[in-house]
């Protein structure tokens, strides 16, 4: 999705899998994202994610604090992170999102900066699209909201959801805070 000239490609991917050893996964995703600089894989825990609306407003507050040079983390992708999770702590947004060992439902985001020499940017997300499809089972279904889960995982609070309406207001809200307490 090309949102406009200041906000980059973005693309959020649905997955099943079965996460052997969490630091081989990573190192593979990190692979990728050295391949090619102008691009950004995140991989996130899918039951903290509420939608792709959820997911898409915290990948553009994570990108505009990256413009304003108000970031918390060091890169991208760990901005993501603490943005989708509402902390400010890096521990707890992994706790909250992180990668675990086991069978896992996962929130790929993808970030492209703009296109290289070696062919548009939609080309290179394509590119490492397939490299996701051929590590994991694609499985949009899986960032559909389950609302139980989601109140435990951010204690979320019924009267909370009531002024705001849905689980995944709420945490576009506690993001949003996240800008304000900056």
């Amino acid at each position: 999705m090309i949102l406009n000239d200041n906000i980059p490609q973005i693309k959020i991917i649905g997955f099943k899998s079965e996460i052997k050893d969490v630091a081989i996964t990573l190192k593979l995703i990190n692979e990728l994202n050295d391949n090619d600089s102008n691009f950004t894989v995140q991989l996130l825990d899918a039951r903290g994610i509420a939608s792709e609306k959820h997911i898409l407003n915290a990948t553009i507050h994570a990108i505009n604090a990256f413009k304003r040079k108000n970031n918390i983390a060091k890169d991208l992708g760990m901005e993501i992170c603490l943005r989708a999770s509402a902390q400010r702590q890096i521990s707890r947004a992994i706790e909250i999102l992180g990668l675990k060992e086991g069978p896992m439902d996962i929130c790929a985001v993808l970030v492209g900066c703009n296109s290289d020499e070696r062919g548009s940017s939609m080309d290179i997300a394509q590119s490492i699209e397939n490299k996701l499809n051929e590590m994991f089972t694609r499985d949009d279904s899986v960032l559909e909201a389950n609302e139980q889960i989601l109140k435990k995982i951010y204690n979320i609070e019924n009267e909370e959801m009531e002024v705001l309406g849905s689980v995944t207001y709420t945490l576009i809200e506690r993001t949003t805070i996240l800008i304000l307490d900056a």
